[in-house]
This record gives C-alpha cells, structure tokens and sequence, in this order.
C-alpha cells in the first residue's frame, strides 16, 4: 500500500533520509522537512555495525560507504584509565559482516544522494511548529504554512514534536554524565581499532575516522551539574582535559591536540509507548533515545527505517502497516536502551578493589574463552532486519 502514498518526513538525519529512500523506492511520494539551512553533519564519528551495515547494503549504498573514508574495524581494545590493556575483542571473528568506523557528515551525504536520486524532494529552512493527528496529518511550520500528507513520520531526534503530539510531553531525566565529542589528527598512525579507556566515574573511547586522517574522542564524566541535552554546545577543550587529568600518557596525548570541542548532557529517555497514530509516526531517536554506550544510536534509526517501509509494504492498511512496524521493532529498542544504560556503570568503576575485580574477570574471559566475549553480542549484530 506504499504506492503514492504521499509522505511527509521531519528531519534530515540518518534516520529520516534512510526511510526517504526506503519508501521512494517502493513507489511513495516522499518530502523531507529539514529546519536547517543545509544538511550537514551534527557531531563526528559513528560506528556502524553489522546490523546497520545490512540496511545500507540493502539500499544499495555499500560501495559508497566503503569509498567514503570508512574505516574498517578489526579490534576493541578496552583499557584501564592508565593505559594497561584490560581485554581485547578481535572484531575480524565477526566475518563475513563487517564494522565500520564512520564520519557522520559522510553517511549523511550518501544518505541524502541516495534519497534525490529515488526522487525524493529534500527541502531546507523548514522548522515544524507542530503536527495534528487525524485521517491525513496536518504540519504547521513555523511561518504559518500547513502541509498534509498520508502520512508524517518524526524522525527528529529527542526532541520530537511529533512524540509529543503522540505521547504527550516527555520526561526525561538527567543520568549524571556530561559527554565531550572531538576529532584530532591522527598522529598515532591508528588504523582500525577502537579503545576505551576506562577509570573512576568517567571513560574515553577513540577511533579513527576519514581513512585514519582523524580520530574520534567521545569522552563521558559523571557530574552533578545539569548540562543541556544537545549535540551542539561549544565548551573550552581545557574544561575536557581538567576532567580527565590523571589518566596515562595515550589518553593525554589525545586529549591535549583537542582544539575545538562539543559538550552535551546525557538524558534518560523511556522508550514511547506510541510510535503511531491515525497518520503519525516516529522514528529513531524520536521514539527510543539511547544513551552512547553502546553505539547503536544510528544503527537503531537505520534498523526502524527498514521495518517500516516493509511493514507498510506488507499491510493492506496505513493503520495496520504502522502496527506491525511498532511490534516489530518495540522489543529490540527497549533491549538495546536497556544494555546501553546498563553499560554506563561498568566503564566508570570507582571503588579500586571492585575496578581490579571487573578487570581481572574480563581479562580471564579474554585469556580463555575470546570467542565467548564476542559472542555475547550476538543478538546484537546478528540481527538482520532486511531478512525479516
């Protein structure tokens, strides 16, 4: 039921230009509403995984990633906050599926190529004000002017005015840590692995991006101060450098060729109990926001732009493809929301016997059973909603 189904999409983010080239290629005439003035990048580096990379390949953007100045990943490498390693996962075990390290600004434009050339009309300056539900949904943008669709899908981050509209206003709470986001040139020759350095209340995690050109530092701290929920606040690099002082030589190295840096605080969302109304949807961040310790957040919003274009491609009704698309996919976010808030606790151990106790059991994993510790991600990157 997907043909000339005139669809509306709020956001110009991996989310929303993803399902704008999953539904244009399966015939519905698609526009995404962008409230920036361009499409550019929002943050740095990403980690695509196996279950996000079978999304892409099934859109037929696999070449185009690779050619990006995606970096191929073939090593976690977890450390304690001085440098000693504490366990390393050998993500080359994962084959044939592949990991890759990604800057943002790149996927986006492969995204938004790929969305024009399935037709896709993608326009700019466009801020939603709000949206009502209803037999066709109504968007009122913030100039005064309203447009109706068969269907609007939210696919605009946290923030949504579309979950509101359909959960009412959100509640989210602050989980106490302040998350820094950088890149620096990479002038410690790092190919292909990632490395997250782990200490009392707070962690670093580094990789490289842009064929190894760069690397992308993502650094969390606990604080009892609130910090805005947004991705593009500027902070002073010594604020960053102050909170991990004490850590070993690697750590500082890369933290003292920080020049300029983003700082944003981490909320606790729940995942919405509606993803859908009569002819509103959500999708990505919108519907299940996820704190980055776990590195999903992107992948997720590529796994539900799959989900609902097949699901509206099966239904014989809006109403019944929307249902299907929220059963399919509500199991999976509260998982993977769930294991990501429950990583928070395990990087920032602060009591040293029970640190050197975490660390000697993973180093023990490590030593006699590595398959095992990669194994239990299993459900994760095994997952393929494309064969669904």
């Amino acid at each position: 039921m997907i043909q000339d189904l005139k669809v509306l999409i709020i956001g110009a983010g991996i989310g929303g230009l993803a399902l704008a080239r999953v539904l244009a290629l399966r015939g519905a005439d698609v526009t995404v509403l962008e409230q920036a003035g361009e499409i550019k990048e929002v943050g740095a580096g990403i980690q695509v995984s196996p279950n996000g990379l079978a999304v892409i390949r099934a859109l037929g953007l696999e070449a185009r990633l690779e050619a990006s100045g995606a970096v191929l990943a073939d090593t976690v490498q977890l450390c304690d906050y001085r440098g000693k390693s504490v366990l390393q996962l050998d993500l080359t075990q994962l084959s044939p599926q592949k990991y890759y390290f990604v800057h943002r600004a790149d996927l986006i434009g492969i995204l938004a190529d790929g969305a024009r050339e399935a037709g896709v009309k993608i326009q700019l300056l466009q801020k939603v004000a709000r949206v009502e539900d209803g037999p066709r949904a109504c968007v009122t943008l913030a100039s005064g002017a309203q447009r109706e669709a068969d269907l609007v899908v939210g696919c605009d981050g946290v923030h949504s005015v579309v979950r509101g509209a359909l959960n009412g206003a959100a509640e989210p709470f602050f989980t106490g840590n302040v998350a820094w986001r950088a890149t620096v040139p990479n002038q410690w020759a790092r190919r292909s692995d990632v490395r997250v350095h782990m200490g009392p209340r707070r962690h670093l995690v580094s990789y490289p991006l842009k064929g190894g050109e760069l690397v992308n530092l993502v650094a969390v701290e606990e604080q009892r101060s609130w910090m805005a929920e947004s991705w593009t606040l500027e902070d002073d690099p010594a604020n960053m450098r102050a909170a991990f002082e004490g850590f070993g030589a690697e750590a500082q190295a890369m933290l003292d060729a920080v020049e300029a840096v983003k700082c944003w605080g981490l909320f606790r969302h729940p995942v919405a109990a509606a993803w859908h109304g009569q002819s509103l949807a959500v999708l990505g961040d919108a519907a299940h926001p996820t704190l980055p310790f776990l590195a999903q957040g992107a992948v997720m919003a590529l796994e539900d732009a799959w989900a609902m274009g097949v699901s509206l491609e099966r239904a014989e009704s809006l109403q019944a493809g929307l249902a299907a698309y929220q059963n399919l996919r509500h199991a999976r976010a509260e998982k993977v929301v769930a294991t990501a808030t429950g990583n928070a606790w395990k990087y920032h151990l602060s009591f040293g016997p029970l640190r050197f106790a975490a660390h000697s059991v993973l180093r023990l994993g490590g030593a006699v059973a590595p398959r095992a510790m990669l194994r239990q991600f299993d459900w994760l990157y095994d997952y393929d909603v494309t064969a669904i």
